[in-house]
């Protein structure tokens, strides 16, 4: 795993421990921070500093947005070497931003030993309710990471995934909203952060955050949030 890719591994980890402890918002305040996130998020319209960033990324997450950049890197112990303290780098997934979303990424080449359909990517995914998380995990029976969650769900249908989030969200073919995925289908997050399979029906299962275990959960994703939405094998039906 690259520094890159570790770093945004570490900043998705922070996101979602900040989405899971966060005290609930009112419903009109939650609406307005949404609103903001999409325009700063969604559209990239905001001024590329690390406060705009960060206030976008926790609004999106229905905090205030009032996080501070400063003491996100130094929790992580990582000073300016994020580079949220910039401008975002050129190239680097949140750059990419919802480019995947929309299709504007090739389809990728997946390997799959046989004829599986999102149906069966939810049921072997609930097989693992219950495993902890463990960053850079790939064993279920230590732990596993968001990505070596999804890699090891395909991988028991004979379908062969890249290890890391920024690399699984380039395979499969794009599908271009939320309202149109379906279950099986893989849900990418925060500029390729974090990463989840949709179950159908506003659910979703992953493996969230230290601490917690792989789960099913509403799913808080959403287009002012989402960068790529991939589909790997033919669609299943929402039951």
């Amino acid at each position: 795993m690259s520094m890159t890719e570790a770093i945004g591994r570490m900043q998705g980890i922070q996101s979602m421990i900040a989405e899971l402890s966060r005290p609930a918002a009112t419903e009109t305040s939650a609406a307005a921070a949404k609103a903001a996130a999409a325009t700063s998020l969604a559209s990239a319209t905001g001024t590329g500093d690390s406060a705009t960033f960060t206030q976008a990324l926790a609004a999106a997450l229905g905090g205030s947005g009032a996080t501070d950049a400063a003491s996100l890197t130094d929790s992580l112990g990582l000073g300016s070497s994020l580079g949220i303290g910039g401008t975002l780098v050129p190239g680097s997934a949140a750059a990419a931003g919802t480019a995947a979303l929309t299709g504007a990424q090739a389809a990728g080449t997946v390997h799959t030993g046989g004829a599986a359909t999102g149906n069966d990517v939810v049921a072997v995914a609930k097989k693992y309710i219950g495993v902890p998380y463990v960053w850079g995990g790939t064993n279920p029976a230590s732990g596993m990471d968001c990505s070596g969650f999804t890699q090891r769900v395909f991988k028991d249908l004979g379908v062969e995934l890249p290890r890391v989030v920024s690399d699984q969200m380039r395979q499969g073919t794009p599908v271009a909203s939320l309202a149109e995925a379906k279950p099986g289908d893989l849900l990418v997050s925060f500029g390729g952060n974090h990463i989840s399979i949709y179950l159908g029906n506003g659910k979703a299962i992953d493996a969230p955050v230290p601490g917690k275990t792989i789960q099913i959960r509403d799913a808080w994703e959403q287009q002012s949030n989402l960068t790529s939405i991939r589909r790997i094998v033919p669609a299943g039906a929402a039951s």
